[in-house]
Parts: C-alpha cells; structure tokens; sequence
C-alpha cells in the first residue's frame, strides 16, 4: 500500500471521532434545555456545568481533527 493512500486512511479514521461529539454536545445541550425547563430557578447553578461540558466536548473534537492534519500533513 502507498504511503498516501495509508495517511489517507488514518486521517480518516482519526475524523470518526467527530460523530461522537456531534452526539455528545446534542445531549448536553438537550440535557440543559430540560433542566432549565424543570426548574428555571436552577439556571445560575445548571449554565455553567453544561458550559463545562461544552467546553470538555469541544476539546475532544479539536484533538481528533488534530490529529487528522497531523497523520495527513506529515
């Protein structure tokens, strides 16, 4: 097998860990909606940890797509 047919491959496989995300940030913010809607006076407290996971989520597609132009681009 070429190399680049090999990086091309990789890359492609390091990407399917943006479904998951896409998957992951979809539950959290549903989560939140439902939370909020349950008990608006919870917000101050509910926000900031569906912030948090946002954020944690996030990161794990930055690492994944990073990883993707790492495999392609060397």
């Amino acid at each position: 097998m070429e190399t680049e047919a090999a990086k091309m491959i990789g890359a492609g496989l390091a990407v399917i860990g943006l479904s998951g995300v896409g998957a992951g940030i979809g539950s959290i913010f549903a989560s939140l909606i439902a939370s909020i809607a349950r008990n608006p006076a919870a917000r101050p407290q509910v926000f900031p940890l569906g912030m948090l996971g946002f954020a944690l989520v996030e990161a794990v597609a930055l690492y994944a797509l990073l990883i993707s132009f790492l495999i392609l681009f060397t």
